[in-house]
């Protein structure tokens, strides 16, 4: 008789993933083969009900639950949970409606028409209204906006109603993928009362019932909501240390943890009722330093030590194998326009010698900031990053910083630190966030006048051919002038207990299956 994964699992009562395995490697499958076959089968069994509850890095004290604070993975998955996007990026990189009930350019991609969900309610029972949508989003824009998102919407000329269930974007410029900006976890949408607006409502799937900084949040299924999510409630907890995490997953104190100590994930995912998920996506690891702010204003000394790096023993070392090399790049191999031929700088004392005699700055010394807030295993690499520059005769003296307040009181603010990014939907996004002159979260404060104009025109080019030779230049430039050090593209890995079901297939723009994994999962 042939193995039908479906009917073991669901014939006189649900089998247990060991049971599964055993009947599907005694039928002759291999053990590869039988877990696939688990996933789909426990996935077309998914049912509603049930609590998680998730053991989360990327909580902090100074959280806050206005959208334009976000940095970590611990509010980005509230906002989306709890409010709501116009649309969003679904687990195979398209962009779909979401709040919207669809979207269409025109005129060059510099018109954008939105049509809203009919009968859509916020979760207090108000209507969902243009205006609603209209400020949500005005609210990332504005001179003194320190929203990272901001850059995104600079090229909005317009934005108004067009009857009650209509919006209407006209930019400045073309842009291709201007749906996407509106799926950053930045501009969910939230219920207006003139220029007041309450963070604790929105028409997402979930509503939140209690949050506590740095502690919890716990969510509960919102059932007016247009999407379906399967959970009858989440609790999430902010636990910024690793050990901590592992300890809560075996001992089912929690059901999903997320960046995991590496050194040890082999051997958690071992242990009986444990799962490891490794996802290649657009994570990276950075370690920016502030271009306007001496040394690091010189490009040589730039150069100095992207040659400096040994970015073999950081793979090796602090990721295990959980990623590849990056070029100091934002666009990792998963994106569509990765350019293919641009190989990271080798670990080359001789050069970075070279270039810090050509800026008149050997024998330098400079500060690392560094915690494992930034990415677990951070203090490892900038101690690896050290020992390599001594082979250069730089000296890096690195600055243990505490993990609360990491992304407050460090990131963005001293000269020199480690950093991580989950990734963004497209290119365009990527590189204007992070490096177009002039945004927020522009982290290395870098500003190249021939990248801006490149990055414009790649924006509203919309012949594939030209725009994939715009995207690839433009990394060559961030690569050989930038202030930001990439030395890493990283895997996105987390660990489960056995009663978690979520499907083969998980988004690689963020972590957690793009952050949504409270209303894409569910619980056995």
């Amino acid at each position: 008789m042939r193995f039908n994964p479906t009917y073991a699992l669901t014939a006189s009562g649900k089998l247990s993933r060991r049971d599964f395995m055993h009947r599907a490697l005694a039928a002759g499958i291999s053990v590869a083969a039988a877990q696939s076959m688990w996933h789909k089968a426990a996935r077309a069994e998914q049912k509603k009900g049930g609590h998680m509850r998730l053991g989360l890095a990327g909580g902090s004290t100074t959280d806050s639950l206005d959208p334009r604070t976000y940095t970590d993975t611990f509010m980005l998955m509230i906002g989306y949970s709890v409010r709501g996007n116009l649309t969003e990026v679904a687990e195979d990189g398209s962009i779909q409606p979401d709040v919207a009930e669809s979207f269409e350019g025109s005129e060059g991609a510099k018109k954008w028409v939105f049509r809203l969900r009919k009968g859509l309610q916020f979760s207090n029972g108000k209507s969902v209204t243009v205006d609603d949508v209209i400020k949500s989003i005005n609210l990332h824009g504005g001179e003194k906006s320190t929203s990272g998102a901001k850059t995104l919407l600079a090229s909005i000329a317009d934005m108004k109603a067009d009857g009650d269930q209509t919006i209407v974007f006209t930019l400045t410029e073309g842009n291709a993928d201007f749906p996407y900006v509106l799926a950053d976890y930045h501009m969910n949408i939230m219920p207006f009362e003139g220029d007041s607006y309450d963070v604790n409502i929105g028409a997402g799937p979930f509503v939140l019932k209690d949050f506590d900084p740095g502690v919890r949040a716990v969510l509960e299924r919102n059932p007016n909501s247009y999407k379906t999510a399967f959970l009858d409630s989440a609790e999430m907890i902010a636990m910024p240390d690793a050990t901590a995490r592992q300890s809560a997953l075996l001992s089912g104190s929690i059901d999903i943890l997320n960046r995991p100590d590496l050194k040890t994930a082999e051997r958690l995912g071992a242990v009986s009722g444990v799962r490891v998920v490794d996802v290649a996506g657009r994570m990276h690891y950075t370690m920016p330093s502030h271009a306007d702010v001496a040394p690091f204003n010189n490009p040589d000394v730039r150069l100095a030590l992207k040659y400096a790096i040994d970015r073999e023993a950081i793979l090796k070392k602090v990721l295990l194998g959980h990623g590849s090399v990056g070029n100091d790049s934002p666009i990792t191999p998963s994106y569509r326009y990765f350019a293919e031929d641009l190989k990271p700088k080798p670990h080359d004392p001789e050069k970075a010698r070279f270039h810090l005699k050509k800026a008149g700055m050997e024998g330098l010394t400079v500060e690392l900031s560094a915690a494992n807030a930034a990415f677990e295993g951070a203090v490892d690499a900038a101690v690896l990053f050290a020992g390599a520059c001594a082979d250069a005769g730089i000296t890096v003296k690195v600055v243990r910083e505490p993990n609360d307040g990491y992304w407050d009181s460090v990131w963005l603010k001293k000269p020199f630190c480690l950093a991580y990014w989950g990734g963004r939907p497209t290119e365009d996004v990527m590189l204007t966030i992070a490096y177009a002159t002039g945004n927020p979260w522009n982290e290395s404060h870098w500003s190249n006048q021939k990248f801006d104009t490149l990055l414009a025109a790649a924006r509203a080019e919309l012949d594939d051919a030209k725009r994939r030779g715009m995207y690839v230049e433009l990394q060559h430039i961030l690569s050989e002038d930038c202030s930001t050090i990439i030395p890493a593209f990283a895997n996105h890995v987390h660990a489960v207990s056995d009663k978690v079901v979520h499907g083969e297939s998980l988004s690689g723009v963020w972590e957690l299956d793009g952050g949504r994994c409270l209303e894409r999962w569910s619980m056995a």
